[in-house]
């Protein structure tokens, strides 16, 4: 949120891997190019969550009698969203030359010489940390043991140091297929030293058990960790149905599994709202307790913004949405009216054809000097793809948006066409 906390900054290692620290202060922004920023939930004990998931039985049981639909959906950003590491499913290259990311090269700065090297090895992936000159160099070297991000826009890794789960300082930039610091962190210094809490984890994870009920904790069991965005996330608990369909029980009184096409269009829509909501909301319970289905605002406050705001792209697409008046002139209209999370991502153009199912083409005001390729155009011109200022890098000096596209679906008078558009609509 944008509260100011203190968080470590470390500075320099020594031989063994001591190293000394101080402190810097750090807005809290996004803690990876897509992980979610914390949340405040009041808590002051420190004891085991109590989040129950035996009711769970995991992908592997669905896909015995949906295998179509789960080999597709095992490809999507929602359910590659956080995966373990290996050569392919991390982006960024670990190949000579490719793998290094020189962020200080004099001797005048705090950290003189600092780099990074991402190496890959017989027991892993690691990123190290170098400074210094000569003689006098100091290096930190931590294995990447859980991505997050799909990398359609980019990856951040993070590292287990016992039961405690940190970020690591470097992260992959899709566009432009470059290593980056990880958005948020101070340039100029190499930090390993940011935690990861569970709200980062609920929105890139199906599942982690924490072992704090403390909503800042890092603390978590290892073990319990279901990476990605599994089908229960969407649906429920799965273990009474598997067991129904075993044992043919076709005349249950109650459905044992839950299909969101059911849900009115406010729980439809609360349920993408858990993660594409934005960062300006209250907890009221722990992390993973959200069952779908279920109204949001029994899990989390909203916080007041200005009516005027334009709210940021990263994160907020469905309070862009309901802004919309093709949102709030339909009683139907949702997420799920253009997006199918069961497939991998769609172009443009296909979007832009759910738009005409509602819109006549030749309204538009550009259609005259467009014509009829101004149906493909529908998504470029009214929902345009934006900087955020959300998920930001600093990196060498340079600065890094993420580019996303506006959920805010209405006329932009500054918008300018694609290039081919207009040399299409050129006589």
């Amino acid at each position: 949120m944008s509260n100011i906390h203190a968080v470590l900054s470390i500075i320099k290692w020594g031989p063994r891997r001591m190293f000394r620290a101080k402190v810097v202060f750090l807005p809290v922004l996004a803690a990876s190019l897509i992980l979610r920023p914390a949340v405040a939930l009041h808590s002051s004990k420190d004891t085991q969550s109590t989040t129950d998931r035996t009711d769970y039985s995991g992908d592997a049981s669905c896909q015995k009698c949906h295998r179509d639909i789960g080999e597709n959906y095992h490809l999507t950003p929602h359910h590659l969203t956080s995966q373990l590491p290996t050569s392919s499913s991390v982006h960024g290259s670990f190949q000579n030359g490719a793998n290094s990311l020189i962020i200080v090269d004099t001797k005048e700065s705090a950290e003189p010489g600092l780099q990074f090297l991402m190496e890959s090895k017989k027991d892993g992936l690691f990123e190290t940390a170098r400074s210094g000159w000569d003689s006098d160099v100091y290096q930190r070297t931590e294995r990447i043991d859980l991505i997050t991000g799909s990398g359609v826009r980019g990856q951040t890794y993070l590292y287990w140091q016992g039961d405690r789960l940190f970020e690591l300082p470097v992260s992959y930039w899709s566009d432009s297929h470059r290593w980056i610091n990880s958005p948020g962190y101070v340039d100029g210094t190499a930090d390993f030293s940011r935690p990861v809490n569970p709200a980062c984890l609920e929105c890139h994870a199906t599942y982690i058990r924490t072992l704090s009920a403390n909503p800042a904790t890092n603390r978590y069991d290892r073990k319990s960790l279901v990476p990605g965005i599994s089908c229960e996330s969407c649906h429920g608990p799965g273990a009474n149905h598997v067991r129904q369909e075993l044992r043919q029980e076709t005349k249950a009184k109650e459905p044992s599994i839950l299909n969101p096409a059911n849900f009115s269009r406010d729980l439809q829509v609360d349920l993408c709202a858990e993660c594409h909501n934005g960062i300006q909301r209250e907890a009221l319970a722990p992390a993973f307790s959200y069952i779908p289905g279920r109204p949001l605002s029994e899990y989390f406050k909203p916080l007041p913004s200005p009516a005027g705001e334009h709210p940021d792209v990263h994160g907020n697409q469905v309070g862009l949405l309901q802004r919309s008046k093709c949102y709030r002139s339909s009683a139907k209209m949702s997420c799920s009216t253009c997006h199918d999370v069961h497939t991998t991502r769609q172009s443009a153009e296909s979007y832009s054809l759910k738009c005409l199912s509602c819109h006549n083409w030749q309204s538009c005001g550009m259609s005259k000097k467009m014509g009829h390729r101004i149906m493909n155009k529908c998504i470029d011109c009214h929902m345009p793809i934006e900087e955020t200022n959300v998920i930001v890098s600093q990196t060498a000096g340079q600065v890094v948006h993420a580019r996303m596209r506006n959920h805010w679906i209405k006329v932009y008078a500054d918008v300018r066409l694609p290039e081919s558009s207009r040399s299409a609509a050129r006589p």
